[in-house]
């Protein structure tokens, strides 16, 4: 496949600001295109925490008090820019972080799903009110904004993890700062723009969105700042090690996304056209670039040499190069560091009894040098060794065999991740074991679909070393807002909790 030449990526990348309305991308920060390799120019000055975190704040002490529905507005005129910016927003993150057309496009439909949720939302902060043991006693809860949100996002969804974080942060009543990949500041300043032109459509504070720029000591001063409520970090565990006892140590509040190891089971009464198209989405797409990436298939022995056969076929046939062009359905590999990993697992996995099965290969080096396409690999494996523990963020697969259902959910669940889950079958008590209590241990658990592709309206988040977090839809809401419970005595008495008597 031909790829396009860096001076058409960098006038589609020019066109792509113009277009959203931003006429300088001058600043410290480097970028680069994965497709080729080559820079795009500077993606944002460095800046100042401290002084980040109290424009924040005074944008606070008034946005907490504006109501919740006029705060719906705000988020509201954001996606309709958004949908009127999709095709230019798409392109970027498809140039910025690699992935094909149709995956950036679909990360800001995302963007725009999420605004639309959070604008009904803000109809909905609603508490409970709760029966009380005293008469004449209204017991309630109230919910309340907190204060100054900073989201930390990776290369791999530029965007739209920010904006799962943003929308609900802003309906509840709280600023948000950015802190997003330095491997993609171009899209953060792309999205910034969007924001500060809807803040000027409806009149919110400027300072409601802030983006810093920066590298990991930017994101430590953000994390330790004691004025910083809450802290949503997406990222590797070894991140989410490094953040949480910062922001616990100071009692802060914490989302945390991290690490996935994610599996699928194939029953023997799995539908394999289904099965196959599933496993090739969630383990190839966004080139195995996801935390919900398929990393790990355990197949029934029955169906096992079956299933590797046609996936094998499909490996063998999937397009592969310039991500902006029709019909591309694996993109590049964010960067040199990523190929090496992909490769170190692959000798790892052969030092371990493993063998592959295809794929695994560089290909395109000769068309961009600096840019990193790599066939997509599938490892067969006689048992879940170490490798297959350890997350590899890229295209691997590995393939495990399994006889009994406890026997399969026993390798599922014998790894230190936790995010997401599938099992493809038409058994239906297989479907409901999967799900219950003694089935998959993960955050998401799927039936005859992989573990990729979640929609906002669900909770988004996993457990074990995926960190817990919950963002997007349900009531993940609640994560950027403080309870408080209130009691309310309309009597003229005043009777104790637990029949206590106190009488003066």
């Amino acid at each position: 496949m031909t790829l396009p030449s860096h001076d058409e990526l960098i006038s589609r990348v020019d066109a792509t600001f113009a277009g959203i309305g931003v006429t300088s991308r001058s600043g410290d920060l480097p970028s680069r295109t994965p497709i080729t390799g080559g820079s795009l120019g500077a993606g944002g000055a460095v800046g100042d925490v401290d002084k980040t975190v109290a424009a924040a704040h005074e944008a606070f002490l008034a946005w907490r008090t504006t109501p919740a529905p006029v705060r719906g507005n705000l988020v509201r005129r954001l996606g309709e820019l958004l949908r009127e910016h999709k095709d230019d927003l798409g392109a970027l993150v498809s140039i910025e972080a690699g992935k094909i057309r149709s995956e950036g496009l679909g990360e800001v439909q995302e963007m725009i799903d999420i605004c639309d949720f959070a604008v009904g939302l803000s109809r909905q902060l609603h508490g409970l009110t709760i029966a009380s043991e005293r008469p004449g006693h209204r017991l309630m809860e109230t919910w309340h904004p907190m204060g100054p949100c900073a989201v930390i996002t990776a290369f791999n969804f530029p965007v739209a993890v920010w904006s799962w974080n943003a929308a609900l942060a802003l309906v509840a009543g709280d600023p948000v700062i950015w802190k997003p990949s330095d491997k993609t500041p171009l899209t953060a300043m792309a999205c910034n723009a969007l924001f500060q032109r809807a803040a000027a459509d409806v009149g919110a504070p400027a300072a409601l969105n802030q983006v810093l720029y920066g590298g990991a000591d930017i994101g430590a001063a953000l994390v330790a700042h004691p004025d910083v409520a809450i802290v949503s970090a997406t990222g590797s565990t070894r991140m989410g090690r490094a953040v949480a006892p910062v922001v616990a140590g100071r009692f802060g509040r914490l989302i945390l996304e991290l690490g996935g190891n994610n599996a699928a089971i194939i029953a023997p009464t799995a539908d394999l056209d289904l099965a196959v198209r599933g496993i090739a989405f969630s383990a190839v797409g966004t080139a195995g670039q996801r935390c919900t990436s398929l990393r790990r298939l355990i197949a029934h022995r029955s169906v096992r040499d079956e299933l590797v056969d046609r996936l094998a076929a499909a490996y063998r046939s999937v397009p592969i190069g310039d991500p902006l062009a029709d019909g591309t359905l694996v993109g590049p590999l964010i960067d040199a560091q990523a190929f090496a990993n992909v490769a170190s697992a692959i000798d790892a996995a052969n030092q371990q009894g493993g063998e592959l099965v295809v794929g695994g290969d560089r290909v395109l080096a000769d068309a961009a040098s600096d840019a990193y396409y790599v066939a997509p690999a599938i490892m067969s494996m006689p048992a879940q060794t170490d490798i297959v523990r350890t997350e590899t963020f890229g295209p691997l697969l590995y393939v495990m065999t399994y006889d009994e259902l406890d026997e399969a959910v026993s390798i599922h669940n014998d790894v230190p991740q936790g995010l997401a889950s599938s099992i493809f079958t038409n058994d239906i008590r297989e479907a409901e074991r999967f799900m219950a209590a003694n089935g998959s241990d993960c955050g998401i658990a799927n039936v005859n679909i992989g573990p990729s592709g979640a929609e906002i309206g669900g909770a988004f988040g996993g457990e074990k070393e995926t960190g817990g977090g919950r963002e997007s839809g349900s009531d993940a809401w609640k994560s950027y807002m403080r309870r408080a419970t209130n009691t309310v005595n309309y009597s003229r008495d005043l009777p104790l909790a637990q029949g206590v008597s106190f009488d003066i």
